[in-house]
This record gives structure tokens, sequence and C-alpha cells, in this order.
């Protein structure tokens, strides 16, 4: 699906825009990152060497640190000038952060971050564990001057096990502190610049506030901060590490302008306070760590925004989205002459809601609205037909939906036009920014159906934004269902066997980070999972075990029942004990100790024999013996086949293979077999997912797709 796979960084849920293989929001693996080569070792695909670069950060940056000397902080009017004390490399040498760019800009921007001076190294700190409790920010845009001004009432709690004596906060480096205020007391402060890939600059600003008496464990702060500056188009971080211009642009499309102001949060442009470790896109995966730890660490937390922007007469925004939700917009317009250049104002007020697993997010734009089934879309002029594939597309996946997820979404769906065509698509909660252009002529005619079945599966199971919204459910049983109901409409459209294979895309990049035993690695239990990888696609496996195990009816019935309880934190039940109350009660708790609640790795299937024996006339009793080596337990289908055309004949039976273990299964067939299979794709595994021996060959030439030479009986 083209749309899916196309080179992208966004986030998800708030991931830098990378390739990755699920739909526009979040995320950051590439479809068809790994192969399996000679010995199951993953391969790479040259096309694609190049998108994992960027992705997993191949080329190692190094970041380091240079210690500033302490500063007096600067009255409100006079920003703070930081100092930069991490940097990629030794021998950058860079223009200062007021200098005018060298890039390519877009038509659509002013100017591009410019890129900062490298300085000599110095050990890292650790980063403090905190935790936000409480974002009540006052925002006010200049979009006209692509500046922006925000007051930030903040409430910070201690996670750690130690007492803190001063708390880092970052904003991006195009962003200045100017004041901080701790406990209603005005705090002397010092600001330094650190290299960090999780803004688009590139850099943050931190403001190191110290404390007038140590933060105990368990123990809150309030901090009262102001801060202001300019968020223009930057390319920087791609850029830095080779990536073309028209890619990164189209990448880190986040700014502040008049037509469209579009800034995705931890990731992406961090506009708003955080704390957080100095992260490169050239240091693995610990960028997109950090990014799935941010979201982690705020799940929870309260959030308010009140919003205040001006425009010049005439060019109000339309439309206004915070984290996702669409918040009314009250228009004030000057009645003085235009002549005067006296600004009107607009206001929005996103009150007080709980933020799930994301980043917080601001859209605001000059569109045109166009409500559809369950949505509304709001689009260019020149997009103003376009949208009406999108419309059709939600019309024709809406009875799929209703089926699985219930009657209607908890929010409506809300579909933003980007301002470029190839700019990358980006997806939080009930909102999907993307360019709403007309399918080309050679995109494949069901794509748009697909894109909006993940787009409304999350519609579906968003909360509203509201002061009694409860917290939303683990990030693996919101993108992981998204996930999940997308391949399920692709098994409605095409076929259980392409549902397969397009979970079969994703399962290499899951077995490259598995641990390949509990005790070389913690992994990560899907409760708590922070990677991509983890929350979606492992998540969608799981799901489709679950659906193998407890039956279709079993497995949407839960899922309704969980979300309706979720509205209600006090009557919500555990997932398990929902799917376990079915009519069939199957016996989960193996499965989610396994899968759900702690990593155990993937199972390492292989057929250790094959027994075939006639037990009367033309029936044959088949011993299937299967072999685990693996630390996760499989139930897993073992098919025998037997005849050909139309004289063919399939069993089908289950069967559960302990961790480091063995299970046979007998399967009674008419007609001498001739095939054997083990699994058919639904449970991932470390090498292949699909094992199939063939019994009508010479013994001494058995043909297997995974085990080479098991053991038989003619």
């Amino acid at each position: 699906m083209k749309f899916f796979h196309l080179p992208v960084i966004a986030t998800t849920m708030g991931a830098p825009s990378l390739p990755r293989f699920r739909g526009p929001h979040g995320q950051v693996f590439v479809r068809g990152v790994a192969f399996c080569g000679k010995g199951g070792k993953p391969q790479i695909s040259s096309r694609i060497a190049f998108a994992l670069l960027v992705v997993f950060g191949l080329a190692t940056l190094p970041c380091t640190a240079q210690s500033t000397p302490p500063q007096p902080a600067p009255q409100p009017d006079q920003p703070h000038q930081g100092k930069i004390i991490f940097s990629r490399s030794d021998s950058e040498a860079a223009p200062t952060p007021l200098q005018a760019p060298t890039k390519p800009m877009r038509a659509d921007s002013e100017q591009l971050a410019p890129p900062q001076v490298a300085k000599p190294p110095v050990p890292a700190q650790p980063v403090p564990q905190v935790a936000f409790t409480l974002y009540d920010l006052d925002a006010h845009l200049r979009p006209a001057d692509q500046q922006i001004a925000i007051r930030a009432l903040l409430t910070v709690r201690n996670n750690g096990a130690t007492p803190l004596a001063r708390i880092p906060l970052q904003i991006s480096s195009s962003l200045n502190w100017e004041s901080v205020r701790v406990n209603a007391h005005n705090t002397v402060f010092h600001v330094a610049t650190i290299n960090s890939d999780a803004d688009h600059t590139g850099q943050l600003h931190e403001a190191a506030i110290p404390l007038d008496a140590p933060l105990l464990p368990g123990q809150t702060i309030q901090i009262d901060a102001t801060y202001s500056g300019v968020i223009a188009l930057s390319a920087q971080r791609l850029q830095s590490i080779g990536a073309p211009d028209a890619l990164a642009l189209h990448s880190d499309w986040d700014q502040i302008s008049l037509p469209f102001t579009g800034m995705r949060g931890f990731g992406n442009v961090v506009w708003y306070p955080v704390v957080s470790a100095p992260v490169m896109l050239g240091d693995g995966a610990r960028l997109f760590d950090e990014i799935g730890l941010h979201k982690l660490r705020l799940a929870g937390a309260r959030f308010r925004l009140r919003l205040t922007v001006e425009f010049p007469h005439g060019q109000a925004p339309t439309v206004a989205l915070i984290n996702g939700h669409s918040v009314p917009l009250t228009i004030t317009e000057s009645k003085l002459d235009q002549s005067q250049e006296v600004a009107s104002i607009a206001t929005a007020d996103s009150g007080l809601s709980t933020l799930g697993f994301e980043a917080p997010s601001l859209f605001v734009a000059i569109r045109a609205p166009h409500p559809g089934a369950n949505l509304t879309a709001w689009t260019l002029p020149e997009d103003n037909v376009s949208v009406e594939f999108w419309l059709t597309a939600a019309t024709t996946v809406t009875p799929f939906l209703k089926g699985w997820l219930g009657p209607q979404p908890r929010s409506p769906l809300t579909l933003l036009d980007l301002p470029d065509p190839e700019d990358t698509p980006f997806e939080t909660g009930a909102l999907l920014a993307a360019p709403l252009r007309e399918p080309g002529p050679k995109a494949n005619p069901g794509a748009l159906n697909g894109v909006l079945v993940h787009a409304l599966t999350h519609a579906w199971l968003a909360f509203p934004n509201s002061p009694a919204s409860p917290p939303q459910p683990p990030a693996w049983l919101n993108e992981g269902v998204a996930q999940f109901i997308s391949t399920l409409w692709v098994e409605k459209q095409q076929g259980r066997d392409a549902a397969l294979r397009s979970l079969e895309a994703d399962r290499a990049a899951l077995a490259l980070v598995e641990p390949a035993s509990p005790g070389q690695s913690p992994g990560q239990p899907l409760p708590s999972a922070t990677s991509p990888v983890y929350y979606r696609t492992k998540a969608a496996y799981v799901l489709w075990m679950l659906r193998d195990l407890a039956g279709d009816p079993a497995l949407f019935t839960a899922l309704r029942a969980y979300y309706d309880s979720a509205a209600n934190p006090a009557d919500r039940s555990p997932f398990e004990k929902l799917l376990e109350a079915s009519e069939a009660h199957p016996d989960l708790a193996w499965f989610f100790a396994d899968w759900v609640d702690s990593d155990k790795g993937l199972p390492d299937l292989a057929i250790d024999g094959i027994f075939p024996t006639r037990a009367s006339a033309d029936n044959w009793l088949v011993a299937v013996h299967v072999a685990n080596a693996g630390y996760a337990a499989a139930d897993v289908p073992v098919t025998v086949r037997s005849g050909s055309g139309s004289d063919a004949r399939s069993v089908t039976q289950r069967l559960r293979i302990p961790a480091r273990g063995k299970a046979i299964q007998r399967i009674l067939i008419q007609g001498k077999p001739i095939e054997v299979q083990v699994n058919d794709g639904t449970v991932p595994e470390t090498q292949a997912s699909v094992h199939i021996t063939k019994l009508d060959e010479p013994a001494a030439n058995p043909s297997s797709s995974s085990q080479p030479n098991p053991q038989r009986h003619p």
C-alpha cells in the first residue's frame, strides 16, 4: 500500500516520521525492512538501505558534551543565550544559531532553522526521573511572523529513588526561555543548548532550574515558565545524516505559518517543556525508544491549552486541533480600517483532559470543511473535488467497522489536508493529517479504503476530549487493534492468505528486536511497550492468535466490552477476563503470561518427526512431532493433506507446544497423507512461520520449508 510505505518521519502517535509499516502516525519501522537470508540471518535490501539508515540510525553520530559556566537569568524581555553542551561530533563546524540557512527552502516557508556550532565533549549527565502530571498552557501565535509565545504552568513529580536538586526543562532550540518561577518564587536558572534529534532543528534549549530544597521521591512542585520564539521549517537533523533536501522537508514539515500551523510534539518539534535524554538519529534506535518512553511517561497527565491566534483581517483560521481533537474557534475580527494593520484574534480552549499514549500536538489552519460518514475532512481549495474519494472510502468501510467495533465511533475522525502533496502523513488519536489528493492512476483502487479502515478504527476507540474523559487504554490495545482491524479488512477483500502475507511483512522487524531468551533482555511486555514494533506489530499478532483461540464472536465482544467499560474505569475488567468470560471459556492464562504480561521472545518451531500409519481401509493416522526451541509457548494449527485435485482432503487441528519443549498431534485422515504443515503464519517465530514437509517424495530426499531432514516413516 503506497500510502503507508513511503519513506516518512512521523509520530503516532510522535516519532519522527521515517519509513514505517503502519499508517501515518507514529511510527518508525519499514514494511519489508529485513529479509531472512541463509541461516535465518536478517539481510537488508539495497533499495531500502537509505531508509534504514535514517530510521534505525546505522551511521553512528556520537553525542558529546561541554560544560558551561553559570550565568544570571536575564530579564523577561531579554531571552537567554544558550551554550552548546552536547554535540554530534568534535569536528563539526556550522554557523551560529542566528545565521541564515544555506539549504533549499520550501515555497511555504521563510527560512529553515540553521545548523549549530559544535563544541568539545564532556560526559553526559544522567537524566532525572521526573513525570509531568499537569500541563496548563497559554499559547499566543502570530502565524504571519511564525512566532509563538507560551506561558506553561507545570506540575512535576519526582519519580526517581533519590532527591532532585534541579529540574532540566527542554524546548526546541528555535525557542528561548524568558522566565521561570518555582512554587510562586522567581528563580535564577542557566540555559544550555543540547544536541538532540527529538526536535527537527537537531537541538534543544535546556533550562537547568535549581530548587530551594531537594525534591524528594514522590513529591511534586509547581513550575511557571514563559518562553517564545520562531518555529519555521527545519530539515537540519535529516540533512545532517545525508537525507535529500526534498525528502527531509516533506518529512519534517512542522512550522508556524499563516495558512497552516502544525506542531507534532516531541520527536518532531518540542513546543512544550519536556525532560529527556539527548538522542540522535545516528545512534541506533535510541531516538525512537526515547519517543516511546516520552509518550508512556505522559500517559495519565492532565492537559489544558488556551490558544490565541493573531491573524490579518479576512484571513481567519477555520480549524484548530489540539491533541488530535477539534476545538471550536471564537473569531474576533478587527473593526478598524485594514490599512491600520490591526490584527484580528481567534481563541480556543481545549478544556482539561487526560493524555493517553501520545505527544501533545497543535494544528491551526485555513481549510474548508467537508462532512462525511463519521468524519469531517478539512481541505485546501484545490482538493475540494479530490476529497470525495476519501468520503466515499469512509462510507464503504463503515459497515465493516460497525460489525467489529460497535454502531458508532467514540470520536468523529478528522482529516486535515497537509500543505504539499508530498508531505508525509501523521496520525494521532482521531486525527489523520495527510495530503487529501485524488489517488494516482497507478494506485491500488482499494488502498484508500485500507487507509480509512485504520484511521476510523482509532476514531472508534478514541474518547472525546473532555474533563471527564478517562485515560486511554494501553498502546497495544489502541495501536494493535487498529493494525489488527486493518489486516482483517485485507482478509475480507483479498482472502486470509493475503492478510497473513501482510503480517509476515512485519515479522522480520519483530524478530530482530525480540530477545533470544528472557535472560538476555527483558524485552518489552505489551502493557509497557514503547516501541512500535511491539505495540503495533506484535500486538496485531497477539490479537490474531486470540482470534484463533477464542473465536471472532468472543474477541469482538471482549473488545467492545473493554472499551465500553473504559468510559468508567472503576468498572473496567482486564481484557483477559473479558475473553475468558466468553461462551467458549478458553484458558488464556498461559497465553497472557507468555505473550502479553511479559516478553519471552518468539517461539522457534520445527517439525521433529512425522509418523504416518494405515489405520483401516483408506484411513491413515499421522503422528506429528513438533519441537519448540523458543521461550514462549505457542498454539498453532497442524494440517495434514492427502490426495490431489478433486480428491484433495485436509484435516487441521490445533497443538500447543510448551516453551523449550515438544508436543505430539495425532490426526486421522482419509487417503494416504502427502503433506504436513505446522503453523500458518498467525504465530510469529524467530525464523520461518510456516513449516511444510512433503511425504510423497523418496525417503532419501524429503522436502520441508523449515525442517530439511525430518524423521518419517513410510
